[in-house]
């Protein structure tokens, strides 16, 4: 009885202990991962370039800090070369813990990964946008909208055109997409994945020319679909000298020759067309 006893007396403790290590051990990587990690989620794809801080529980002499070389292989203490690009965090942790198990250097090791710097999934955002500059793909489902918001967005002067450029599947591909048209339209198709090394460009917003007998002469924005009677009223209208009749546009055509024309005040203009109010014959 008394023997009976004092097995079940030790089997609790022995619950106790292992709980209070199984805890010990939670709270230990955690720490570990908000003093050193970066806020970027398991999902996260390594590349290239990318640093990552390595730490392995209760074997301090492992923790490495190392750069994922060209070939997607690190240098790990007691494995050597271990092939992490190409995949998630949590793959990389997985990884690690079985190449050290399998070849019995650490007993049911745990393994934690910390992104240290983002070098390897990055997108150049360039031209008018208001924060040009490399951004990482922390995630594997940033589209080009996500983007351009943290790039903060398409400048004053950028234009509705966007082109994305990259490699898929080995080959090098171009895309144009409208901003205002798709969320206009509902239509996201052409809002695409991005991946590490591909580049995002904002043309500048199209322009047009008006001088001649308008109240502000000078270079304004050329709006879509807008028309030679939006364009004199961006010109702040005619002075009291000026005539709306026979205004005058210049306009490079097809084989680079600048052509004049005198079109309807309902027709639409075209980028870089030279506007030229007339001054009243009476």
């Amino acid at each position: 009885m008394q023997s009976s006893k004092s097995i079940r007396t030790l089997l609790s403790a022995l619950v106790i202990a292992v709980t209070a290590l199984l805890l010990l051990s939670h709270s230990t990587l955690s720490t570990a991962q908000e003093a050193t990690g970066s806020a970027v989620p398991n999902d996260y794809v390594l590349a290239p370039g990318d640093i990552v801080h390595i730490q392995v529980y209760q074997n301090p002499d492992l923790t490495t800090d190392t750069r994922v070389a060209e070939s997607g292989r690190i240098s790990f203490p007691l494995l050597g070369g271990v092939q992490i690009g190409g995949l998630t965090v949590a793959q990389a942790e997985a990884l690690i813990a079985k190449q050290l198990a399998d070849g019995r250097l650490v007993v049911k090791p745990q393994v934690i990964v910390l992104l240290q710097e983002v070098r390897g999934n990055q997108v150049a955002v360039l031209g008018l946008v208001n924060k040009p500059g490399r951004y990482p793909l922390e995630t594997n489902n940033v589209r080009v909208s996500d983007m351009l918001a943290m790039a903060g967005g398409i400048a004053e002067k950028g234009g509705n055109t966007v082109i994305v450029s990259g490699t898929r599947h080995g080959k090098a591909f171009r895309q144009q997409l409208d901003v205002p048209a798709m969320y206009n339209s509902g239509d996201f198709t052409n809002d695409i994945l991005l991946a590490g090394g591909d580049s995002i460009y904002v043309n500048p917003a199209p322009v047009f020319f008006i001088y001649g007998e308008v109240q502000h002469p000078g270079i304004f924005r050329l709006d879509r679909d807008m028309m030679l009677m939006q364009a004199v009223a961006a010109g702040g209208g005619s002075t009291p000298r000026g005539s709306l009749k026979g205004i005058q546009v210049s306009r490079r055509n097809a084989n680079g020759k600048v052509v004049v024309i005198e079109p309807k005040m309902d027709e639409q203009l075209q980028p870089n067309d030279v506007v030229f109010v007339r001054e009243s014959i009476f």
